[in-house]
């Protein structure tokens, strides 16, 4: 067995905690900049619509949101702004993380999954997002990055307004 895969499987799942409950904490404090950064340059963030399988792709089917790290960097650029107005001034959020599992290693990559609850709250309306992420994570330098996330959503839907303006 070479080192890299020996120090692959010494991957603790409280570091991968640590991290996740750090990329909520960015998120809950409108450090998009920051939370960017976490994700590597190839990276991919989705959330597919919630009538889809866990494996779906948007290539063929309906993403509420489907981003490459470009799609990505502009999307934080615009919430950042003034001129969004869903999310100027800033949703409170707070973003719940649970149940961390390290499912497999894929090469010098490893799969997580973790449960979330995402609270927005914005011109007196609570909304409640809850569901599951699928991380693929890059070990390196003591941390990670992110090469694709993917939140699944456990609602049957969106409520009326039918979008997502945050992160989840």
């Amino acid at each position: 067995m070479s080192d890299g895969i020996t120090a692959m499987h010494a991957i603790a799942r409280t570091d991968v905690e640590d991290f996740l409950f750090a990329e909520a904490e960015l998120l809950d404090e409108w450090r998009l900049p920051e939370w960017l950064e976490l994700f590597t340059d190839d990276a991919i963030y989705y959330v597919p619509a919630t009538d889809l399988a866990v494996d779906a792709s948007p290539d063929n089917n309906l993403f509420y949101v489907a981003d490459d790290r470009f799609r990505l960097s502009e999307r934080v650029k615009r919430l950042m702004k003034r001129t969004a107005h869903a999310e100027f001034p800033h949703s409170r959020t707070r973003h719940l993380v649970s149940n961390v599992r390290i499912r497999k290693h894929i090469g010098d990559d490893i799969e997580v999954s973790s449960a979330f609850i995402t609270y927005r709250t914005k011109d007196g309306v609570t909304d409640t997002y809850f569901g599951s992420n699928r991380y693929r994570l890059v070990p390196g330098n003591g941390t990670f990055r992110i090469k694709e996330k993917r939140c699944l959503l456990d609602s049957e839907g969106l409520r009326a307004q039918g979008r997502v303006s945050i992160i989840l």
